[in-house]
C-alpha cells in the first residue's frame, strides 16, 4: 500500500475532527447543553454513532462522548520510519472522520434547520435540492428494497463529472442496473446533482438519485442509511459494531465513485468507507490500495475512465446485477418507476379523469392467440399533437398449460410496475382508473404504444416462466373499443372482488404463510386467511394461493389450520405448529383477532400499526404515510422500530389498511367498534368501506365518531370528543380487563 494514501487519510482525519471540535465549542457557547439535536423523524438518533457505539445522541451534551471517541481513534501521523502496512491506522482515521462528519451534520440541522428539505423530492423551482438524512418513513419504504433484491446496491458519488453529459451517462448506467445513486460533495463549485438537473435528469428518492448534500460530510447520510438497514432488517443490536460492519459488507453492496481531485478530507472519507467493505473507484491519479483484505476485492482503484466507471465499480464490489434488455427505444428498469412526467415534459396522456384508461388480463386457450403479437387498434401517439389526450384499453391475453383464472389479477397488477419501468413513461393506478403520461423525451427517442405491448410480453415470459407459454397484447385507442373493454373489465373485477369478500375464515381449512420478510425479521411469520390479509397489504388469501401454485417452494406455503383452540381470539393448532417451526421455536402461538392477548408477529413492512388507548377504552391505528404524533405517544416510525422486528407485542399489532374493514378485525378485543382514532388521510382513503362495515355492525355513523389529528393527538384531547359523539367503545367492557 502507498504511504501517500495513508498520510493523506490520517491527515484528513485530524483536520475533520479538529474542525468539528471547533464547531461543537461554538454550539455550546450559543445553545444550552440540553438543547435537542438529531436528524428529523427517526428513532435511530445519529444512526452511525448509535449503531456502532450504542450511544444515543439526543442533546448537545450527548455529543461530547462520541466526539472524544473520534479523537481517541486518530493514530499517530505517518512518518518516514513507519513500516508497512498502514491499513489499520488508516481505517481508524477514516472512522474518526466519519463519526465527526455525523456530528457536523447534526450541528447543521441545529443551526440551519431549513438547509435540507424534508421531502422525497427536490424543490428545483425554489432552489432547494438537498434532501439530507432520510427519515424513517423513507427508510422503511426504500430500505427493504436492499433486502428483497429489487435494489442490488448503491453507488455513492462524490464530487462532479467533467460535464453534465458525462454525469448523466454514468448515472443512467447505474439506473439501468437498478442501483440507487447517493450524491454528496462538490468539485470546483458544482456537483453531480446540479449537473444532472442541467442535463434534464429528474433527481430525488422517486428516481433513486438522491442528492444528500453539497459537502463531503453529507456522505455520512449514505452510511447511516446502510447501518439502519443492518439494525432494522438484519436484527443487529446497536453497539455491535462488528456485526453491523459485516452485515454491510455481505448484504449492502455499495461503493464510492470519487469524481475530481481527492483532497485529504475525501481521502479520510474513502478510508472510513473501507470499514464497511465499500471500495472507492476514482477518475483521477490517486494512490491505490489494491490488495484484498477488508473489501471483497480492491479497496481503492484510480485512473478509471468515465466510460468504464460503472462496469469497473460493479466488478470491484463483486456485485451481481442484470440489465434488462428489452427491444424498445427507451431505457427500462426499476430505477425509472418513480420518475414523474410533469407538465413541461408531457407529450400526451390517457386516463387520470381526462379520458378512460382500462387494463385487463384474461386467460386464453393455446390455439386462440399468437405469442408476441402486439396490435394497436386505433391512432398511435405519433398521431397525437403535443399536449393531447386519448383513451386507451390494454388487453392482455395469456395462455399456458399451467395457467388458470386465479392468476389473472396477479399478472394484471404487474402492468403498473412494468409500464413505469420505461424511462419517460409514468403510470398511476390500475384496473379501470389507470393514468399514463408519456414524455416528449420518450417520443423523441421513438417510443410508440406498441412498446408497451413489447414490454408486457417480454416481462411476463421472464417473470412467470412456469405458467406462461403465450402472451398476446392488444391496445385499443378508439373510444368505442375502450368503452366496450371497460364494461367487460368492470364485470370481471366485480366477480373477483366478490369471491374474496364473500369468503370467511370458517369456510377455508387451509390458510397461507408469508415468510417473505424473514430475511430482515427472522422470527416473523405472517399467516394470511380470507379475513386477515397480509399486514403489508400486498397479499390476500387468493393471492397467496395463486403464488403457491406458481412457486411451490416460495414464501407462501399452505397451512392446515387444524383444531380451533379459541374462536374468539382466532387460534388454531395447525397454525401454531407451523409458526413454531417457521420461527425456529421463537414463537409457539399467536392469535389472529387480538392485539391484547398474544397478537400475531409484526415486521417493518406493515401498512398500519394498531395500539391500545386505555383512557379512551379503545384502540387507534396509524399508517406509515402519517408522520405526526399519535395518542399512544409514539409516531409510526417509533412504533415500527419498537415492535417491527418479528415480535409479538401485546397492546400493539401490525396490519394492512384493508384489514381494518374486514369482519374479523380485532374481533377478540371488540372489533372495529373499538376504533377511536386514526389519521384523517387514512379515514378518507377507506371511507366507503368504513361506512359499509360500520353499518353492518349497527353503527352507520362510526366514521364520524372516530377522532383524528384535527381533534387531537393525545388521549386527554380526544376523550371529550368521544364522549360528545357517544362513541360505542366507551360503553364496552374495560379494554384493560379484556
Amino acid at each position: 500500500m502507498s504511504r501517500l494514501v495513508a498520510f493523506a487519510a490520517i491527515q484528513g482525519g485530524y483536520n475533520i475532527v479538529s474542525k468539528v471540535e471547533g464547531k461543537y465549542k461554538k454550539a455550546l457557547a450559543t445553545y444550552n447543553a440540553d438543547t435537542k439535536v438529531g436528524f428529523p423523524n427517526t428513532a435511530y438518533y445519529l444512526p452511525v454513532i448509535y449503531s456502532l457505539l450504542g450511544l444515543k445522541v439526543e442533546t448537545l451534551e450527548d455529543i461530547k462522548k462520541p466526539l472524544e471517541f473520534a479523537r481517541g481513534l486518530l493514530p499517530p501521523h505517518v512518518k518516514g520510519s513507519h513500516h508497512l502496512p498502514y491499513l489499520g491506522p488508516l481505517l481508524d482515521a477514516g472512522m474518526a472522520a466519519l463519526l465527526a462528519f455525523e456530528i457536523e451534520e447534526a450541528l447543521r440541522y441545529l443551526e440551519d434547520p431549513t438547509f435540507y428539505l424534508h421531502s422525497e423530492e427536490i424543490d428545483e423551482a425554489g432552489g432547494k435540492i438537498w434532501l439530507g438524512a432520510a427519515d424513517d418513513t423513507v427508510f422503511r419504504k426504500r430500505g427493504v428494497e436492499f433486502v428483497d433484491g429489487s435494489a442490488p446496491g448503491f453507488a455513492a458519488i462524490v464530487g462532479a463529472a467533467p460535464s453534465p453529459e458525462i454525469a448523466k451517462m454514468i448515472v443512467e448506467e447505474y439506473q439501468k442496473r437498478s442501483l440507487y445513486i447517493f450524491l454528496a460533495a462538490n468539485q470546483n463549485g458544482t456537483t453531480v446533482a446540479q449537473q444532472l438537473i442541467e442535463a434534464g435528469v429528474q433527481i430525488g428518492w422517486n428516481t433513486r438519485i438522491v442528492p444528500f448534500g453539497p459537502d463531503i460530510s453529507s456522505a455520512i447520510f449514505a452510511l447511516g442509511f446502510a447501518n439502519r438497514a443492518a439494525m432494522a432488517f438484519g436484527g443487529i443490536k446497536a453497539g455491535d459494531y462488528r456485526k453491523i460492519l459485516m452485515y454491510n459488507k455481505n448484504r449492502i453492496f455499495a461503493f464510492v465513485n470519487a469524481l475530481g481531485d481527492v483532497n485529504a478530507e475525501w481521502a479520510a472519507a474513502a478510508a472510513g468507507c473501507v470499514n464497511w467493505g465499500f471500495p472507492t473507484i476514482a477518475d483521477t491519479d490517486i494512490p491505490e490500495i489494491l490488495p484484498t483484505g477488508i473489501c471483497t476485492y480492491e479497496h481503492i482503484v484510480a485512473n478509471v475512465k468515465h466510460e468504464d466507471m460503472v462496469q469497473k465499480s460493479v466488478e470491484v464490489r463483486g456485485l451481481k446485477v442484470t440489465v434488462s434488455k428489452i427491444d424498445i427505444p427507451c431505457a427500462f428498469g426499476p430505477a425509472y418507476e418513480g420518475e414523474r412526467v410533469r407538465g413541461a415534459d408531457l407529450h400526451c396522456q390517457c386516463g387520470g379523469g381526462k379520458t378512460q384508461c382500462t387494463e385487463l388480463v384474461k386467460m386464453a386457450e393455446m390455439n386462440e392467440i399468437e405469442d408476441g403479437k402486439v396490435t394497436v387498434v386505433g391512432p398511435d401517439i405519433t398521431d397525437i399533437k403535443s399536449g393531447g389526450t386519448f383513451p386507451m384499453g390494454i388487453y392482455v391475453q395469456v395462455a399456458g398449460r399451467e395457467f388458470q383464472t386465479d392468476f389473472e389479477p396477479i399478472l394484471e397488477r404487474q402492468i403498473h410496475h412494468l409500464v413505469n419501468y420505461i424511462q419517460g413513461i409514468m403510470h398511476i393506478g390500475q384496473r379501470d382508473i389507470s393514468w399514463i403520461r408519456i414524455s416528449k423525451a420518450a417520443i423523441e427517442k421513438g417510443f410508440t404504444l406498441k412498446d408497451i405491448g413489447v414490454v408486457l410480453h417480454a416481462k411476463f415470459h421472464q417473470d412467470f416462466q412456469k405458467i406462461v407459454d403465450k402472451v398476446q397484447v392488444t391496445l385499443f385507442t378508439n373510444k368505442d373499443d375502450v368503452d366496450k373493454l371497460t364494461a367487460r373489465a368492470r364485470a370481471e373485477y366485480k366477480l373477483r372482488d366478490e369471491r374474496v369478500e364473500k369468503m370467511t375464515d370458517e369456510d377455508q381449512e387451509t390458510y397461507y404463510s408469508c415468510t417473505l420478510c424473514q430475511s430482515f425479521a427472522p422470527t416473523h411469520v405472517c399467516t394470511v386467511s380470507p379475513e386477515r390479509t397480509g399486514l403489508c397489504g400486498a397479499y390476500n388469501w387468493m393471492d397467496c394461493k395463486a403464488s403457491f401454485e406458481i412457486n411451490p417452494t416460495g414464501p407462501n406455503q399452505p397451512i392446515l389450520k387444524g383444531e380451533c383452540l379459541d374462536p374468539k381470539l382466532g387460534q388454531w393448532k395447525g397454525v401454531n405448529e407451523f409458526v413454531r417451526k417457521a420461527s425456529r421455536g421463537a414463537i409457539d402461538h399467536y392469535n389472529f383477532y387480538s392485539m391484547l392477548i398474544d397478537p400475531m408477529t409484526t415486521c417493518g413492512c406493515c401498512e398500519c400499526i394498531a395500539a391500545t388507548l386505555p383512557t379512551c377504552n379503545g384502540i387507534m391505528t396509524v399508517h406509515r404515510d402519517y408522520a405526526g404524533e399519535t395518542p399512544c405517544g409514539m409516531k409510526f416510525t417509533t412504533l415500527a422500530g419498537v415492535m417491527g422486528g418479528g415480535a409479538s407485542s401485546p397492546g400493539f399489532v401490525g396490519h394492512s389498511k384493508y384489514n381494518i374493514t374486514q369482519g374479523k378485525f380485532l374481533k377478540g378485543d371488540g372489533g372495529l367498534l373499538r376504533m377511536v382514532w386514526m389519521p384523517k388521510s387514512l379515514k378518507e382513503e377507506i371511507r366507503e368501506r368504513l361506512i359499509k362495515t360500520g353499518t353492518q355492525f349497527g353503527c352507520p355513523t362510526l366514521i364520524d365518531m372516530i377522532a383524528d389529528e384535527t381533534v387531537g393527538t393525545t388521549e386527554e384531547e380526544i376523550l371529550p370528543f368521544l364522549q360528545k359523539v357517544g362513541h360505542p367503545a366507551l360503553k364496552m367492557e374495560s379494554i384493560i380487563a379484556g
